[in-house]
């Protein structure tokens, strides 16, 4: 793993200091999981195991279908979810396994300044 650089002396020089942290934390990703329907939308994605039908995604939240399509876009646009369209229907899918590499990647970076020496 590659050393970190002297710490900056100021928050204002921590923001010129490019690091991987920046892209692990980037704030669509935030936006995305912040809105409790979102949150509850990816969960229910994850937990199914199986593409989903924004019809089928509007029962679990008792939400009607335009606005959970528009969280779905939100999700999708963050990267979070994949959509895929076959004739009228959109099938979104959640990747656990791409999800829990994200969050992995997260966790190492934030280890990783958290155990530097100061």
């Amino acid at each position: 793993m590659q050393a970190l650089p002297t710490p900056p002396e100021t928050p204002a020089a921590a923001c010129c200091c490019a690091d991987p942290l920046d892209g692990a934390l980037a704030a669509p990703l935030f936006r995305a999981l912040g809105d409790p329907t979102r949150s509850r939308l990816l969960a229910c994605l994850v937990k199914c195991r199986r593409p989903c039908s924004a019809t089928e995604l509007a029962g679990c939240c008792e939400l009607d279908f335009s606005t959970v399509h528009r969280h779905l876009a939100v999700l999708v646009r963050s990267g979070l979810i994949a959509s895929r369209k076959e004739g009228r229907t959109v099938w979104y899918e959640a990747s656990a396994g791409e999800l829990a590499g994200h969050f992995h990647r997260i966790g190492d970076h934030l280890a990783r300044w958290a155990t530097a020496p100061a």
